[in-house]
């Protein structure tokens, strides 16, 4: 089953130094290796600007572009973002609110049948309005995000 990835799992495996890690981030990062393995990672477009957003230097910045560049964009439709809106508006109803971005993720997810692999507690709250699967990283599920072929160029490394 293809997984979507939150900006929040990109950054932990990107962005953070290996060894400021907790055991928890260890096992999300190597889940994230191993969805990319299998090929079942996907990332969207505003998920690749948050990730790719508040880099300083130039050069890590070309890095990064290239590395995400491997990740295609699925193309998102009117009713994607219909979907979003109406996922924030059941939501919200509720008495949970979200981000435009988060409930984009929730909708592309919803109406492909993906699921959605995050660190971020917010879909945990969604998921109990909305029909969304949350991935759950494997016990042993890789051998880290250096086998992946992103981890050659951590930013934070």
């Amino acid at each position: 089953m293809t997984v979507l990835v939150d900006t929040s799992v990109w950054s932990l495996a990107l962005r953070r130094r290996s060894r400021s890690l907790s055991a928890e981030e260890e096992l999300v990062r190597d889940e994230l290796a191993e969805l990319i393995r299998e090929g079942r990672a996907q990332m969207i477009g505003p998920v690749r600007q948050e990730v790719m957003s508040g880099i300083r230097s130039r050069s890590q910045y070309e890095h990064l572009r290239q590395d995400l560049r491997a990740f295609e964009d699925p193309r998102l439709g009117v009713e994607d973002y219909e979907e979003a809106a109406l996922a924030s508006n059941h939501c919200r109803a509720a008495g949970v609110s979200g981000s435009t971005v988060d409930f984009l993720i929730c909708s592309v997810a919803l109406r492909r049948n993906w699921t959605v692999f995050t660190m971020d507690k917010d879909f945990e709250r969604y998921a109990r309005h909305l029909p969304l699967r949350l991935h759950q990283p494997r016990p042993g599920s890789g051998l880290g995000a250096r086998d992946s072929g992103l981890g050659a160029r951590r930013i934070a490394d």
